[in-house]
């Protein structure tokens, strides 16, 4: 069994910085192996992706079109953790975050994290 455990969520003011952090513990082989990211998922709407950084050393990074280079996905596989540095948020940034960590059939989810943007 794999968790995944997110913080860093709270409520901030439009243009207004946030940094979401997830550490993985439990039964997982090497996370280093896997990719890790996060989604998020507003309300009446489907998750989806914001940023994902692939694992076994490659490191490239997907990131959806809607975030830009407002936020920057890192991970630190000593600490089993990735983290989303979040800039310029904007209200439609609103919604819980989850994060993500997968590899080949092995899919694992956080319980998610809200992040609320509002003036």
């Amino acid at each position: 069994q794999v968790q995944l455990v997110e913080s860093g969520g709270g409520l901030v003011e439009p243009g207004g910085s946030l940094r979401l952090s997830c550490v993985a513990s439990g039964n997982l082989f090497s996370i280093s192996l896997y990719t890790m990211g996060w989604y998020r998922q507003a309300p009446g709407k489907q998750r989806e992706l914001v940023a994902t950084r692939s694992g076994s050393g490659v490191g490239d990074t997907n990131y959806a079109g809607s975030v830009g280079d407002r936020f920057t996905i890192s991970r630190d596989d000593a600490r089993q953790a990735v983290y989303l540095q979040m800039t310029e948020l904007k209200p439609e940034d609103t919604a819980t975050y989850f994060c993500y960590a997968g590899r080949l059939r092995d899919h694992f989810w956080g319980q998610g994290t809200q992040v609320n943007v509002s003036s």
